[in-house]
């Protein structure tokens, strides 16, 4: 097998800092994860919400009437 490198070294610092660095400190990782993709989504259906408004009040009905012959 092949011998320790620095990068998992670091690896394996980076593992252990965050499991045993404080009280909750995954979970405060998490919940601003959760926090952030929260807001994306809420984002993304304000985008939405506004492409389908500014589509409809641009709609102009460009359909020639039809005439009626009432000859």
């Amino acid at each position: 097998m092949g011998a320790i490198g620095p990068l998992q070294l670091v690896l394996v610092a980076v593992v252990a800092l965050l499991l045993f660095g404080g009280r909750g400190r995954i979970s405060s990782i998490m919940g601003d994860m959760a926090k952030g993709i929260r807001s994306f989504r809420s984002g993304l259906k304000d985008d939405s919400a506004e492409d389908v408004s500014s589509e409809k009040d641009d709609m102009v009905n460009i359909t020639p009437e039809k005439k009626s012959d009432e000859t």
